[in-house]
């Protein structure tokens, strides 16, 4: 075992004979990549301290060096660098349990010989990041990422970002079948190396990062080509590739709606719908005044006032700043920076009363009549067997809510598995079976 400890040095050897290079899908086509043959500057960043692990195995031998990218001129240096490589391993440091407006504070690249760590922050904001466009948007370069879904919200929400050819680690360790689908169970099982854990919870928009930090989101990415060409090479073997190959393109169209508050959110805290109507109106005030102090000092709004002691102020109602002192969660600092407000809201809800939960809070789901509740009922049986068939999560082979699609639908043919909102490698792959299986039980219906 390799334990990674930040100040001594850790590599896996340059290259692993036990792995091939990750071959680019075929038939590839032009499209916004055609920019990076433009691109023609040298890398200038400066280089920082080693990151190094403790010597156990074979492949610990060498070091892992990282450049810190500052400037918009060191970035626009280093493109045209990564432009040239047929992979890259990504990751992204964002500061959302710290800031009510989070933001990409930190982007991980990582090359087959170099890590660089790029700082937007001490760029201006992630908006200084836009020279990175032509990397994602090529289909030349294959952008690995471990749990994309997140690094790609945030990438086209802050940068605009497009993306073009995708390769998630964490979605092939799923279709794999392994138990453990972390990055570091991945390096771990792989590589028999542990990676650091104890800056999970940075803040990241904070500036000078520490050393450990940046030792920390160095490590993030310094196995991830590796790691993905053992997987691809697992994928290959059970001829599961394409199904990988699904989920990337998928995530590579997914598109998220704006940020919009949730006026209705009080609702979903834990015991709110147990509250009485008066209580239930206060719950409401203390949520607004909550959300509206936390976008006034940039802060999670759990870190204003936890949910606990939201609810715990609907059911006490205060009377005074004394009486809200005394309830768990009310500090000194809290009275004397947001006391008024909390007692305005709690005034404001106890002028009338709460109204009917709305209807709109709902899970949104149909209701089923017996036929089709039989036929989900069957439907789930032949996915746990054919899970285990497989050995897969039945949550990744079929989530519920598309299960339930097929049980509301009822195709009979594999041609309308596939339309009724599955997964496409699943409908190609299970799409007739289901398809009988439905006939079948039509049949000892009739």
């Amino acid at each position: 075992m390799i334990v990674l400890t930040y100040g001594t040095s850790f590599l896996l050897s340059e290259h692993d004979s036990s792995v091939g290079l990750i071959q680019p899908p075929c038939e590839r086509h032009l499209g916004p990549s055609a920019r990076i043959d433009s691109l023609r500057k040298a890398p200038s960043a400066r280089h920082h301290p080693p990151i190094t692990v403790t010597p156990g195995t074979e492949e610990s031998g060498g070091l892992a060096d990282y450049e810190l990218i500052e400037t918009q001129t060191e970035l626009s240096d280093l493109v045209p660098e990564l432009a040239k490589e047929e992979v890259l391993a990504f990751d992204t440091e964002a500061d959302s349990f710290y800031h009510y407006f989070d933001k990409t504070c930190l982007v991980q690249v990582a090359t087959r010989k170099q890590i660089y760590l790029l700082d937007p922050l001490a760029m201006g904001g992630p908006e200084a990041l836009k020279p990175l466009a032509p990397l994602f948007a090529s289909q030349d370069i294959r952008t690995l990422f471990h749990a994309a879904e997140y690094d790609i919200y945030v990438l086209k929400r802050d940068c605009g970002f497009r993306f073009n050819n995708l390769f998630d680690t964490m979605v092939c360790a799923q279709l794999l079948g392994y138990s453990g689908i972390g990055l570091a169970a991945l390096v771990e099982r792989q590589f028999d190396i542990k990676l650091p854990k104890d800056e999970q919870r940075s803040d990241w928009s904070a500036r000078p990062l520490r050393q450990k930090q940046l030792t920390y989101a160095a490590a993030d990415v310094r196995y991830l080509i590796r790691v993905a060409e053992r997987l691809e090479k697992e994928l290959r073997k059970l001829d599961r590739l394409s199904w990988a190959e699904d989920e990337f393109r998928t995530l590579e169209k997914r598109e998220w709606p704006d940020r919009e508050f949730d006026r209705l959110g009080y609702l979903k805290i834990k015991g709110a719908r147990a509250l009485d109507p008066q209580s239930l109106s206060l719950l409401r005030e203390l949520y607004l005044v909550r959300d509206k102090r936390a976008r006034e000092v940039d802060r999670p709004a759990f870190k204003v006032l936890g949910n606990r002691t939201l609810l715990e102020l609907a059911q006490k109602r205060p009377g005074s700043e004394k009486e809200l002192g005394a309830i768990k969660g009310v500090t000194d600092l809290i009275l004397r920076r947001f006391g008024r407000e909390i007692m305005g809201a709690v005034e404001r809800g106890m002028k009338r009363k709460h109204g009917p939960i709305p209807k709109s809070t709902g899970t949104g789901r149909k209701r089923m009549d017996r036929r089709t509740e039989h036929r989900l009922a069957v439907l789930k049986k032949w996915r746990g067997d054919k899970a285990k068939e497989l050995a897969l999560d039945p949550g990744v082979m079929c989530p519920n809510a598309q299960l339930e699609s097929i049980a509301f639908e009822n195709p009979l043919t594999a041609a309308a598995v596939a339309k009724a909102g599955v997964k496409a490698w699943f409908g190609r792959s299970c799409g007739s079976e289901i398809a009988q299986l439905l006939r079948d039980l039509e049949a000892e219906n009739s």
